[in-house]
């Protein structure tokens, strides 16, 4: 399991921690669980809807990775209403496209003091990786995790922010 933690800017209390464990059941395979901790009724869940492809999911409550893919890099949103983004990057913030993946597979738990979002994706990971996550809060605070910040501004495009490496998936 792997700790987010929140940017200094980050404003109300309604989560207390957010984990993210990363599995790579194989070579093209990827699965994320975040598990966030708090009171989950003081949270803007975005209601269920369609598994699609949206634009926009960052402007709500919202869970990303990011993944090194020389060159460049991809952006995954995944949000608890099951819809979802990917994109390419050529560098940071720059040359952004639509990323042609196959849909990713979106599951959520709410609990009193817990949510947990699992993602599938078919998609091999080649280098460093980004974990992060955007909370809205109903009082209309709003806070930004990840793995590491850079200074400034909540920037999960910057490098810094690539704080993951994994091993070899098995069988790679």
């Amino acid at each position: 399991m792997y700790s987010l933690l929140p940017h200094p800017d980050s404003t109300g209390d309604a989560v207390r921690s957010i984990q993210v464990e990363v599995d790579r059941p194989g070579p093209r395979q990827l699965t994320l669980r975040y598990l966030v901790r708090g009171t989950t009724a003081a949270i803007a869940m975005p209601r269920p809807r369609p598994p699609e492809r949206r634009d926009g999911l960052w402007e709500e409550t919202c869970f990303e990775a990011f993944l090194a893919n020389a060159p460049g890099y991809l952006e995954f949103n995944f949000s608890p209403s099951t819809e979802w983004a990917a994109w390419r990057f050529d560098s940071h913030r720059s040359g952004m496209r639509a990323a042609a993946i196959n849909p990713p597979h979106i599951e959520t738990l709410i609990g009193v003091d817990r949510f947990e979002m699992r993602v599938a994706l078919a998609m091999p990971v080649l280098g460093p990786m980004g974990l992060s996550a955007i909370i809205v809060a109903k009082d209309g605070s709003k806070s930004w995790w990840a793995l590491a910040h850079p200074p400034g501004e909540p920037d999960f495009h910057h490098d810094a922010c690539f704080a993951l490496e994994l091993p070899p998936a098995p069988g790679a």
